[in-house]
């Protein structure tokens, strides 16, 4: 026959479990853990770039550091490139290049360039596996 009543016995070894300092302290690091990983995650994204809802017309090509809060870029939309004034409150065009900027950053190979959209394109399959591969990714 089954006890219709909970045994006081087990009910205070649960509140003993709750209330012990090592089992607080272990719930405390798991939950660490938890926010480490989120953060850890989060970092990866941002410095990988990892964003799966470029489709590959809209570019940066360069970008500079005007001040504290201040960047001038050049972005490449379609064919035609644009610098353009970036600040806390604003972005401003600021002219139409006449003569194209090369595409690829400064002080980085073709090679490195290739492994950087690879990786990019690998993680964001990744990420998000409705992501199809383009016809220049393995």
């Amino acid at each position: 026959m089954l006890p219709l009543f909970i045994s006081p016995i087990a009910n205070a070894q649960s509140t003993q479990s709750i209330t012990n300092p090592m089992s607080v302290v272990s719930i405390f690091l798991s939950l660490l853990l938890v926010v480490g990983i989120i953060f850890a995650l989060a970092y990866v994204m941002r410095r990988f770039n990892v964003t799966g809802g470029s489709n590959g017309h809209l570019q940066v090509v360069a970008s500079m550091m005007a001040g504290t809060k201040e960047k001038v870029m050049v972005i490449q939309v379609g064919e035609e490139q644009h610098l353009i004034g970036v600040t806390g409150n604003n972005i401003s065009h600021l002219s139409k290049l006449e003569n194209n900027l090369s595409t690829a950053p400064v002080g980085e190979t073709p090679s490195a360039a290739q492994f950087k959209n690879k990786l990019a394109a690998a993680m964001a399959g990744k990420l998000n596996p409705a992501i199809k591969k383009g016809p220049d990714h393995d």
